[in-house]
C-alpha cells in the first residue's frame, strides 16, 4: 500500500527538501502552500517530480476551517477516505528580539505559526489515523524549546516549547493506536536565508536540510514504530 503524507512548509526552505525525500521513496504527497509566489521555486525545485505532489493552495494553517478544507481534499484523494497516512507539521516562523521589544502581534504571531498550525493540523488527522490503527506525526521544534529558552527568543522559543509539549501529549494519546508522534530539533538549517542574515558565520556546523529530511522519513516510516515522544536534538557542534 502506497502511503499518503501530508507535508505542511512543504514549499519552505527545509520542507521541499523533506518533499524531495518522501517522492523518491514512492510516497504521495500533499502540500499546503500559504504563499502561491513560492509554487514556481518549488516546482523547479522538484522538476519532474512535481507531477507526483498535490498542492494545496490559500492555505492558511492557523484557521482550522482552511485545515478542514485541506485535509478533506487529501482524504477524497486516497482510497477509502483513508486521508494522510503521515503529518509532518514543518510550517512555522521565526523571530528574534528582547522581551521589552517583543509586542503582543509578534508573540501572537509566534503561536500562531508554529503551535497553532501543528495543533489544528494534529487535530484533525487524529481521529482517522487512530481509526485505522496507524500513524506518523512528525514536528519540528528548536533546541531553545528545549534548553530551557534563549537570550531575544522569547516568543520564539515559547511556540517552540509549546511543539514539543504537543509532541509528548499525542505520542502518550497516540501510542496504544499505533501512532507515533516525534519531534526533531535542529541547530541553525544551512538555507539560503540564513547565510543571507548571517553572512560571516561559521556554517561548518550549520544542518544541511537534507539530512534533516532523511531523519524524517526515518521517524515517518514502519522501522520507527517503537520511536514515540522522542525530541531528537540535530546538531553538529557542541
Amino acid at each position: 500500500m502506497t502511503r499518503t503524507a501530508l507535508i505542511t512548509g512543504g514549499s519552505g526552505a527545509l520542507g521541499r527538501h523533506v518533499v524531495k525525500a518522501f517522492l523518491a521513496e514512492g510516497l504521495r504527497v500533499h502540500v499546503p502552500v500559504f504563499d502561491a509566489k513560492e509554487i514556481d521555486s518549488l516546482e523547479a525545485f522538484l522538476d519532474s517530480g512535481v507531477s507526483n505532489v498535490e498542492l494545496h493552495e490559500d492555505a492558511d494553517l492557523t484557521d482550522a476551517d482552511t485545515v478542514d478544507r485541506i485535509v478533506s481534499g487529501v482524504e477524497a484523494s486516497t482510497p477509502e477516505g483513508r486521508g494522510p497516512d503521515i503529518l509532518l507539521n514543518l510550517a512555522g516562523g521565526f523571530s528574534m528580539a528582547p522581551i521589552d521589544e517583543t509586542d503582543p502581534d509578534t508573540w501572537d504571531r509566534m503561536i500562531a505559526m508554529n503551535a497553532t498550525t501543528a495543533f489544528l493540523c494534529s487535530r484533525r488527522v487524529f481521529p482517522r489515523m487512530r481509526a485505522r490503527g496507524w500513524g506518523r506525526i512528525v514536528m519540528v521544534s528548536a533546541l531553545p524549546a528545549l534548553e530551557g529558552g534563549e537570550n531575544g527568543l522569547s516568543a520564539y522559543s515559547a511556540s517552540k516549547a509549546a511543539v514539543l509539549n504537543l509532541t509528548r501529549t499525542l505520542a502518550r494519546e497516540g501510542g496504544p493506536h499505533g501512532i507515533t508522534t516525534n519531534a526533531v530539533l535542529p541547530s541553525i538549517i544551512d538555507t539560503p536565508a540564513n547565510r543571507e542574515a548571517m553572512p560571516d558565520a561559521d556554517t561548518s556546523s550549520w544542518i544541511p536540510p537534507e539530512e534533516i529530511a532523511r531523519v524524517c522519513l526515518f521517524l515517518a516510516g514502519a522501522d520507527a514504530r517503537v520511536v514515540n515522544g522522542a525530541a531528537l536534538t540535530l546538531n553538529l557542534g557542541d
